[in-house]
């Protein structure tokens, strides 16, 4: 295991095996010392955790929860392509949060992402970030998350 992996569990978390894609698409792709991933759902032994918009039937708490399983899915498609400890900064985040026209939280759903990459890199999960409201999302997952990392 990985000292990222290592930090994970301490939390009581877990990168799984790449989740499949849900169309004609690779989950990760390296160019040079970057490894951008395809956007991932909140996916978790084949399921999504939840399904609908945020500030609907979905909460933002049960948002935060989806963004950080998006996070580690990403972390799955990028150890496909190279180990996690060759991560030296994670550069971008992007996450898609699908909600109700009046819900403006999307940054607080974001911070599952940006706080778990923050616990598990240190100062290299520092990261430039969007977080994006949109009307629908894939399977009607409520969140969706991109990574770009530099790796050595």
């Amino acid at each position: 295991m990985s000292m990222v992996e290592d930090r994970l569990a301490e939390l009581g978390l877990a990168v799984p095996d790449v989740a499949k894609p849900v169309a004609a698409y690779v989950p990760a792709v390296r160019s040079g010392s970057h490894v951008f991933t395809a956007g991932q759902l909140p996916m978790h032994e084949g399921e999504l955790l939840a399904t609908g918009k945020v500030g609907g039937a979905i909460t933002p708490e049960q948002a935060v929860d989806c963004a950080r399983q998006c996070a580690l899915n990403a972390l799955a498609a990028i150890r496909a392509e190279v180990p996690l400890d060759d991560i030296t900064r994670i550069v971008k985040v992007v996450v898609f949060v699908a909600s109700t026209p009046d819900f403006t939280g999307q940054p607080g759903v974001a911070n599952g992402v940006s706080e778990l990459l923050g616990d598990a890199f240190g100062e290299a999960g520092r990261h430039a970030r969007s977080a994006v409201g949109v009307p629908v999302l894939p399977l009607d997952a409520p969140v969706e998350v991109e990574l770009v990392v530099e790796v050595r």
